[in-house]
């Protein structure tokens, strides 16, 4: 059910994510992602950072990873995301593909894997201490959308070798 996206999965994870654009706050892209845009995205950051999808019978989720940042100190520390079709949510899908994702991440020798929240949110929050991150940082009206400031926290989970 977990498995590798790609490219060919572009337009059914666009659609999911193009949700959460469009109705909430938990990105701040205001634009809807075209399918050419996701398949880039998925066939740039797979190189070296994992990109799954929930599949079963069709999409109802993907979970993704990306470098932090560019300095080289950043090297084994990853960005996560996760989005789940809002019709299939509170199903156990993020679990099964944060698991993996972070199984993944570990063995490409990831330390430290990052998660940004707009907030409030806390069905994500609650997700995200489920699986044993921990808040590190609290940015306040950081973003702006939907005619409102909007602050963001980061949670980490460091990896135990």
């Amino acid at each position: 059910m977990v498995r590798e996206c790609t490219v060919d999965d572009a337009e059914r994870v666009s659609e999911i994510y193009n949700y959460y654009i469009f109705h909430t706050v938990t990105t701040f892209e205001t634009e809807a992602v075209k399918v050419r845009e996701m398949r880039r995205r998925i066939a740039e950051h797979r190189e070296k950072f994992p990109w799954l999808v929930y599949d079963e019978n069709e999409i109802k989720g993907f979970a993704a990873a990306k470098k932090w940042r560019t300095r080289r100190a950043y090297r084994f520390t990853a960005e996560a995301s996760i989005y789940i079709d809002f019709r299939h949510k509170r199903k156990g899908i993020g679990k099964k593909l944060y698991n993996e994702l972070i199984h993944r991440l570990r063995q490409n020798s990831i330390h430290s894997i990052l998660c940004g929240i707009s907030l409030p949110n806390p069905e994500s929050v609650e997700f995200h201490k489920k699986m044993g991150f921990e808040k590190v940082a609290h940015l306040k009206e950081v973003g702006f959308k939907f005619d409102r400031w909007i602050d963001v926290g980061y949670w980490e989970l460091v990896l135990k070798a």
